[in-house]
């Protein structure tokens, strides 16, 4: 429990943000200041050697674990203009989470166990998935001796992109758009045309099939049964059987993804779209903060630096600065005026 209650300086930094700022953002925030109450597990402070300790590993490992879903429910409630409640004891990690998320600060308050139990399998299904956009990220910080708390901010901030980890998001608005199962003929039809984009299928690693989406499937049906059905279920089920028979997307390798389902769980479970991302990030900190260790005991780490193949002008003629265009319009052409210094334009100054 010690290291579930974040410092009152990473809740006022997240307060500080506007109501309406995206959560992600805030777990940036939350991510990046809890490092500053560390200094003396900071490289740039303690030396470039202070990570070699075993004990100051785990020590910030813990930290950023335990106060993740604090610093999330501190974002979330950004929006809910709540207090952000303390963690409780005795509670597993998802239930301390939803806990700080529903309990409104009563101590008596516990979470439904089988929501509890769905975002626990969500959570270790996301934990980790070898290297990704955001997991390179977190390595690409890492190798040049920052902090960790730094490398996991900036993994978010990679996570935070839509075409990463807003997937489920996209799924969920997807269906939305389609409306209903009549409407699946024209909308894959739409697809084959180039004319809609079809969220949720396919994946870099698994070409046949998602083993994590047939888990999910079957906690889609724990949650209804506590929270009611979602008719959007309906449209998820008939897009996804009417994909795996069309011979286009199965020579395509397009089959249903993680991402399918969540999004169905998550709304049916009250979390706001936006926060998707957050029930992302929480449980892939895991997986980084493994990649992070690891980088540390590599004998081949250090400092990446990826080549670029130059593709421009091979050859330039250096110009004379005397022999240059003296004017900008001969340059560039001829600058509009701006609507700001038009508006400055009409005011009038006083003596």
């Amino acid at each position: 429990m010690q290291n579930s209650v974040i410092p009152k300086g990473v809740e006022n930094a997240i307060a500080a943000l506007p109501h309406n700022a995206h959560p992600m953002s805030a777990l940036v925030v939350g991510l990046s200041s809890l490092g500053s109450f560390y200094p003396e597990a900071n490289p740039a402070f303690a030396g470039s050697g202070v990570y070699k300790s075993s004990i100051v590993q785990d020590q910030q490992i813990a930290r950023i674990l335990g106060n993740a879903p604090a610093i999330a429910a501190a974002a979330y409630h950004l929006r809910t203009g709540k207090k952000l409640p303390q963690p409780k004891a005795g509670l597993s990690y998802a239930e301390n989470f939803l806990y700080m998320l529903d309990s409104n600060g009563d101590v008596n308050y516990r979470p439904n166990p089988k929501l509890s139990r769905a975002l626990d399998v969500l959570f270790l299904l996301h934990a980790e998935h070898e290297m990704n956009c955001s997991t390179a990220a977190c390595r690409h910080l890492a190798s040049s001796g920052v902090d960790v708390f730094t490398s996991v901010a900036g993994a978010v901030g990679a996570l935070y992109g839509p075409l990463h980890g807003g997937a489920n998001e996209a799924v969920l608005r997807m269906l939305e758009r389609i409306g209903s199962v009549q409407n699946i003929p024209a909308f894959l039809q739409g697809v084959k045309d180039k004319k809609e984009k079809l969220f949720g299928f396919g994946h870099r690693v698994y070409k046949n099939f998602d083993p994590r989406a047939k888990i999910i499937r079957k906690i889609v049906d724990e949650v209804f049964a506590t929270t009611g059905k979602d008719p959007l279920i309906e449209v998820a089920e008939a897009l996804q059987n009417a994909a795996l028979a069309d011979e286009y997307f199965v020579k395509r390798k397009l089959y249903p993804n993680v991402d399918f389902f969540s999004g169905l769980i998550y709304r049916a479970m009250g979390f706001p779209p936006e926060f998707f991302t957050c029930l992302f990030a929480v449980p892939r900190i895991s997986g980084w903060l493994a990649h992070w260790r690891e980088s540390l005991v590599d004998p081949d780490t250090k400092i990446l630096r990826p080549q670029q193949d130059y593709q421009g002008v091979w050859l330039r003629h250096y110009v004379p600065l005397n022999k240059r265009s003296s004017s900008q319009s001969q340059l560039f052409g001829p600058v509009p005026v701006t609507n700001e210094k038009k508006r400055q334009l009409q005011g009038t100054y006083t003596s």
